[in-house]
């Protein structure tokens, strides 16, 4: 069974699995309000496409206080559910093994949701077979794959800044503010929640089309619309984990 996100790791891990496996393989997806509408729509899409099997099971992450809380172990709590999970519908379906698509990369950055992995004996055979990113979309693109170049794609709860409360109603912002970025053409972003403000962060190479007024009239408007009160562009532009930033040593350690 496959831990399946419909990112660039999973996708690739669950489409050679299946050619591998065939029948034997799954790619199993988690639906929560954490996962945004487009990217559920896409990572089935792109098992249909290959015939890959899939099931979607649901998560209830958000009724779990301690993931609310929203602290450096949100990404713990998280997993630790996924896992649960899946270990309760391999139980009854008779796999034998869960995989995830952690690569050599990953261990560079906070993850603790590798350690509720490691808690529930889930496999990473792409960090086994010493796979980095790079490596990843290189396979991806000479196996053809249409989404060996997909940007990241994190859940909605990563948006949310570290100690303010993860709700449905939180995550459906964020959405419905990602969703407008998407329509105007951005392929690289994210919206960082702070309240009622909405820090946006877009890739440097599409940044300047962000700089017009026309443009920044038109994405504060959305904006305001969706219930955020103030709007700001990151002129640092969009990088991974940036929530992660504000996070003390002590806190990554704990």
């Amino acid at each position: 069974m496959v831990a399946y996100s419909g990112g660039i790791d999973s996708a690739y891990l669950a489409y050679v699995s299946h050619r591998v496996l065939g029948e034997k393989s799954l790619a199993v997806i988690a639906d929560s309000a954490s996962l945004a509408r487009t990217h559920l729509a896409d990572a089935i899409a792109f098992a249909e496409e290959h015939g890959i099997p899939l099931k979607v099971i649901q998560t209830q992450e958000l009724a779990n206080p301690d993931y609310q809380r929203n602290d450096s172990q949100r990404c713990f709590h998280c997993k630790d559910e996924l896992f649960t999970q899946m270990e309760r519908f391999r139980a009854r379906t008779g796999f034998l093994h869960i995989a995830y698509g952690r690569n050599l990369d990953d261990s560079g950055d906070f993850r603790p949701g590798q350690q509720a992995a490691a808690n529930h004996h889930a496999v990473a055979p792409l960090a086994d077979a010493q796979l980095t990113k790079a490596d990843i979309r290189a396979l991806a693109h000479a196996a053809g794959l249409r989404i060996w170049d997909k940007p990241a794609s994190a859940c909605l709860s990563s948006r949310v800044e570290y100690g303010r409360a993860v709700t449905p109603e939180v995550l459906a912002k964020v959405e419905a503010a990602e969703e407008h970025l998407r329509a105007l053409g951005y392929k690289q972003f994210r919206v960082r929640y702070h309240g009622e403000l909405a820090r946006i962060e877009i890739a440097r190479e599409e940044l300047a089309t962000a700089l017009s007024l026309d443009q920044m009239d038109r994405i504060t408007a959305a904006f305001r619309s969706i219930g955020f009160q103030y709007v700001t562009l990151d002129t640092s532009g969009y990088r991974t984990g940036s929530m992660n930033e504000l996070l003390t040593q002590i806190e990554t350690a704990s």
